[in-house]
């Protein structure tokens, strides 16, 4: 793999963990659009990549974390320690699926054309806060942390955005569009974390001759992620998060022309 090609994967990455319009599905479509050669890439550099998306959302989101663990320290009840409950509520779905479909859904990256289907599908997904409205407006509560822990649970399928259908599933239980924003984010720390540890026994060992060109991808990776949290957070207050789906679905469809053609 070369600097410029671990470069490309990392803004890859860092954009598209945190943009709703999925990372699986716009990597996977880059190795074969790119044609990069998957093992000179390696288990490690993914998993790499993944830290560094995680370390991004941790940053951005360090006074919200900080307020969680600090709610551990005090007695009763109160808003982060309930986030604590509902974080976890809404983790189970997609250890429990993941762990039971995980071989099944690494084929899938193989097949560009399903998973340009699946990118059309969350273009899709993304409309469904427009053409069914909410306009009753509910806290986050346990009932609706677990229905947002299914829709992440979709999210392990390639092409299917793990931001985009958890903050969308959030919108039409009637949170408001910047609490379902934050709660998917806070979400994405267990669902990254927990997906790192899988491919923990898949690692040999890091390459010394690829140590600058691994650290170039995660650079890459990290201030692009900070970049698309903020972008994201922006645009949903203005009301723009439908934005994404037009692009999801060019993207899907171009690339399901380029690939049932090629």
């Amino acid at each position: 793999m070369t600097l410029i090609e671990s470069i490309i994967l990392g803004v890859v990455q860092g954009l598209t963990e945190f943009l709703p319009i999925s990372s699986s599905g716009h990597l996977a479509l880059s190795h074969q659009l790119l044609e990069f050669d998957e093992e000179s890439a390696g288990i490690e550099f993914d998993i790499l990549l993944h830290f560094a998306t995680l370390l991004a959302v941790l940053i951005y989101f360090r006074k919200n974390l900080f307020s969680i663990l600090i709610s551990l320290l005090k007695k009763g009840s109160n808003e982060d320690k309930r986030m604590i409950w509902f974080l976890f509520i809404g983790t189970l779905p997609v250890v429990i699926i993941g762990l039971l479909i995980k071989d099944k859904v690494e084929t899938i990256s193989d097949n560009p054309i399903l998973v340009s289907i699946l990118l059309c599908l969350t273009g899709i997904i993304l409309f469904l806060p427009i053409w069914i409205k909410n306009n009753k407006v509910n806290n986050l509560e346990s009932r609706s942390s677990l229905i947002i822990g299914f829709f992440q649970a979709l999210a392990l399928l390639p092409g299917i955005s793990r931001s985009g259908v958890t903050i969308t599933a959030g919108m039409l239980l009637g949170v408001s569009p910047k609490k379902a924003a934050e709660f998917s984010f806070l979400l994405a720390i267990p669902a990254i974390l927990g997906g790192t540890i899988l491919k923990m026994n898949e690692i040999s060992s890091i390459p010394t001759n690829q140590f600058e060109i691994y650290l170039a991808g995660m650079l890459a990776a990290f201030i692009t992620g900070l970049i698309a949290i903020f972008c994201v957070l922006k645009l949903i207050s203005r009301g723009k998060f439908v934005h994404f789906g037009f692009y999801c679905l060019f993207v899907g469809t171009t690339g399901l022309i380029y690939f049932a053609t090629r």
